[in-house]
């Protein structure tokens, strides 16, 4: 996988790698933690292009991800033993490229926190989104995830980084697009999958927030171990839970869905998620919670036959406008 070039000197936690370095870091070291200034796009020194492309990659590959997901539960497959197998798959394979390049093992310390992001973002965040998908609809699930960047900006806040005003009213349009987006919209009568849901970006968010201060292992390595960890945990508790692979073979698009969110939901996605939670503010590197569900109901009605009613064209004004209000430089 290509790797981000270096930065200029200052950078925190070591700066950027160049292309022909192995890895590029993820998160800062707690003794010297990067909290942004609100009206700064990224980190000093952190390339504007590379910013611009890893939140477009999020836009687009994460929106995709909801119909994938959709797709691999109707094919049979089971929540937990998908979402683990896939991550650790996708954090295996981006393990071994990496020490084959001489990256350095993390540290058991380092091991320790990528286990306790790992639980926090993969974990809870993405397995009790995959669970609650079972029985509840994926416009109501858009619109729960829709709340991420309020938390993000809630947990940044109480560690000393509150949003601008032009973030606020932002995060409030976007907010306001998912509410019209999956108006009708019905948590379907099940408490367990609502919980999980509901605990799903919250989780998500102080994770996020948290790892800026954790000892995690550098660059792309930190990304390897969160999804080892993550996955090899969700896969475990899936067989607790007494989930079991198939017996027959799962239908094609099942599979296919599968590898692609082993490859671009995971590989891709993660590391570009990993990228900005590195180099820009909170509230931008979670805009993508807004733009995925625009993605998701274009992809639905384009591959699921799913219509677009008046209302979601309203919604799309309204979270583009906010895209435009988080990403701004003031």
């Amino acid at each position: 996988m290509r790797t981000w070039p270096r930065s200029e000197a200052g950078a925190t936690s070591g700066g950027i790698v160049s292309v022909s370095s192995p890895v590029q870091p993820l998160v800062s070291a707690p003794s010297t933690p990067s909290v942004l200034p609100v009206g700064d796009v990224g980190a000093s020194g952190a390339s504007r292009g590379w910013l611009i492309t890893s939140l477009v990659t999020l836009y687009l590959i994460w929106g995709s991800t909801y119909l994938a997901i959709r797709f691999g539960l109707e094919g049979g497959l089971p929540p937990f033993l998908m979402s683990g197998s896939r991550f650790m798959l996708a954090g295996s394979v981006l393990f071994a490229v990496l020490w084959l390049r001489g990256a350095p093992v993390p540290t058991a310390r380092q091991w320790a926190s990528s286990a306790v992001v790992g639980l926090l973002l993969l974990g809870i965040g993405n397995g009790g989104l995959v669970f609650a998908q079972q029985w509840v609809p994926s416009g109501v699930a858009a619109l729960v995830v829709g709340s991420l960047p309020m938390w993000t900006a809630l947990f940044g806040g109480l560690f000393g980084q509150w949003p601008g005003r032009a973030e606020r009213w932002g995060l409030a349009l976007g907010f306001g697009g998912i509410v019209v987006l999956n108006l009708g919209g019905n948590l379907g009568g099940h408490w367990l999958p609502t919980v999980a849901m509901l605990l799903s970006p919250l989780s998500w968010a102080f994770g996020s927030i948290w790892s800026r201060r954790l000892p995690m292992p550098q660059g792309l390595m930190s990304t390897a171990a969160q999804m080892l960890c993550g996955g090899a945990m969700m896969y475990c508790f899936g067989l607790v839970t007494g989930e079991h692979l198939p017996t027959t073979m799962p239908s094609t698009r099942a599979l296919f869905a599968y590898f692609y969110l082993v490859t671009f939901g995971s590989l891709v996605g993660y590391s570009a998620y990993g990228y900005l939670l590195r180099n820009a503010r909170p509230s931008l590197a979670t805009s993508y919670a807004y733009v995925n569900p625009v993605v998701a109901v274009f992809l639905g009605g384009v591959l699921a036959g799913e219509t677009m009613k008046p209302t979601a064209w309203v919604a799309m004004g309204a979270i583009l406008g906010a895209v435009v209000l988080l990403t701004r430089k003031r």
